[in-house]
């Protein structure tokens, strides 16, 4: 419930903004995500044609305690992906919203040294269909966006479910214009 009345009020409060369109060629900031394979990271995004974006993010879920098990232990996540995104205009001047997809590649680490250490450990990748919110302001080099990735997990440790629902919130510094 929180996670919705956030991004609809992220969503309102850029509606309401009002400032003049300034499209920009590519931005990098942090990302912060509802995913249970990260919960902060790196993004970068950059446009190849008009409508025609890509965002690449490197995250990090830092020490998962799984303190509820018999024997206690950590897990650590570190999360690379890769999103293709298709923008359409919005009459909001700066607000764009846009469509698309991706994948995404991630190692959990874990102090678990049971019999089924594959169960917790390794390497897992998944795919994504995605879709939110982009807003640059006109005045500052500032990009903010909010999007959800609901995430099919294809292989990975044998634990994890094979779905993960995700909501994630950026904001960029802005590098040039179109």
């Amino acid at each position: 419930m929180k996670k919705v009345f956030f991004l609809s009020a992220f969503v309102l409060a850029l509606t309401a903004a009002g400032f003049s369109q300034s499209d920009y060629k590519s931005a990098i900031g942090i990302k912060f995500s509802s995913s249970y394979f990260e919960r902060v990271g790196a993004t970068y995004k950059f446009f190849v044609g008009e409508p025609h974006g890509i965002e690449l993010n490197l995250g990090v879920r830092p020490n998962q305690d799984f303190g509820y098990l018999a024997s206690s232990y950590n897990t650590t996540y570190l999360t690379f992906s890769a999103a293709y995104q298709y923008h359409f205009n919005i009459p909001v001047d700066g607000l764009r919203w846009y469509v698309g997809g991706g994948a995404l590649g991630y190692n959990a680490f874990s102090s678990y040294d049971g019999p089924n250490k594959r169960d917790y450990k390794g390497f897992g990748v998944g795919l994504f269909p995605t879709g939110g919110v982009d807003y640059k302001f006109a005045k500052i080099p500032l990009n903010l966006s909010a999007d959800i990735r609901p995430t099919f997990i294809i292989d990975g440790p044998t634990y994890w479910n094979s779905f993960d629902a995700n909501v994630g919130v950026s904001a960029r510094y802005t590098i040039g214009s179109r």
